[in-house]
């Protein structure tokens, strides 16, 4: 795309050459001078001084600013800009519609219009795929599994029996959903599992990190909502239900039982113990433990979680406490000084006087 052509697309206005020419993005530091780059932070002066990008999108508040790039677009959001034009540099992944020869596909199985099958996957029996669907080399898709359309398993990925996947759900590579969840009772005779006859239901546009697990219901369903994004190596339980556009960064675990309203974001290897409820648009802080319902609208940190105020003056309050123990430690430390001192000296036995 040429300056100009960028500048069109974004609404921005344009400073310096509309013919320069780019054909890829690049952070600052490292951009070329066919790549394009944005600039809306002064922690970044350092490198948009320096950077050799041959177009950048700036802030109003950067369009002077000292440095080498002298083609620039004015937008308000620079990034929000950079994310419209990402598609026209992205390079899609080859496809080849079809069923691949070596792949196992059921006869009873239901495959859609312009479905692609690639190597060694499995389809099992009553399994049904929505049109323009693509399963990747070496994914399963369990026996009565109902996947929607546009539906995209990545390599490895797993489908357990009599999951239901709604339209655009993306699996990566390895992650597997509908598993039996965590469930024993210990018995005389040794430890007995739980059957798991409730199911697995993925609404549309939920997307699942690779190698994350998301356990089938005991009896209860697990429903992860529409639009929900799930990191890599998360783990949901059994009889969970995840309500719409929510987001888990990596290393999220989630017991069963949970609820977890629309729009909660929880931050990386942060946990929730079994049958507690967060409401709709709360935050969970990095590597915090929810133990405990949490408010709608609130933000929760630390461990056992609790508000995030809350969390930060506690620690504050720590962080005073051991300036208040150092004085008291250096009088304690005097104190046993002279007390060994005074001992090591032993008793005053001088004479008293004698007879003769």
């Amino acid at each position: 795309m040429t300056a100009a052509a960028v500048a069109a697309q974004v609404g921005g206005r344009l400073i310096g050459d509309p013919d320069v020419a780019v054909r890829g993005v690049a952070p600052l530091d490292r951009a070329a001078a066919y790549e394009l780059s944005f600039f809306s932070d002064q922690r970044y002066a350092g490198w948009f001084a320096e950077s050799h990008a041959g177009v950048v999108l700036v802030s109003p508040a950067f369009e002077h600013a000292p440095g080498l790039p002298s083609t620039r677009i004015v937008v308000e959001k620079p990034i929000d800009a950079l994310v419209g034009l990402l598609s026209r540099f992205h390079r899609t992944e080859p496809r080849a519609v079809g069923v691949h020869a070596t792949a196992v596909v059921s006869a009873t199985a239901t495959i859609g219009a312009d479905v692609t099958i690639d190597p060694y996957a499995v389809i099992g029996e009553g399994v049904t795929i929505g049109p323009r669907s693509w399963i990747g080399a070496g994914a399963k898709v369990g026996a009565g599994s109902v996947l929607g359309s546009d539906v995209r398993l990545h390599a490895n990925a797993v489908v357990y029996p009599f999951t239901e996947l709604g339209d655009r759900v993306m699996l990566h590579a390895g992650a597997q959903v509908g598993r039996e969840g965590f469930g024993f009772v210990p018995r005389p005779t040794g430890v007995v599992r739980i059957p798991h006859v409730g199911r697995c239901v993925l609404e549309q546009d939920v997307e699942v990190g690779a190698n994350s697990c998301v356990d089938r219901g005991s009896i209860d369903d697990t429903i992860i909502g529409a639009g929900t994004k799930i990191d890599n190596l998360v783990q949901i339980g059994h009889n969970v239900r995840i309500g719409r556009f929510c987001f888990f960064a990596s290393q999220v675990g989630i017991a069963g039982s949970s609820r977890i309203g629309d729009g909660v974001q929880m931050g990386g290897q942060s946990g929730m113990a079994n049958h507690f409820s967060i409401g709709a648009g709360a935050s969970i802080g990095a590597r915090a433990g929810v133990i405990s319902d949490v408010p709608e609208k609130e933000t929760w940190s630390g461990f056992p979680a609790r508000p995030h105020k809350e969390q930060m003056r506690s620690q504050a309050a720590l962080v005073r406490l051991a300036r208040l123990l150092r004085p008291l430690e250096r009088l304690l430390a005097r104190d046993a000084e002279a007390s060994v001192s005074t001992v090591s000296q032993g008793p005053d036995v001088s004479a008293t006087g004698s007879s003769s």
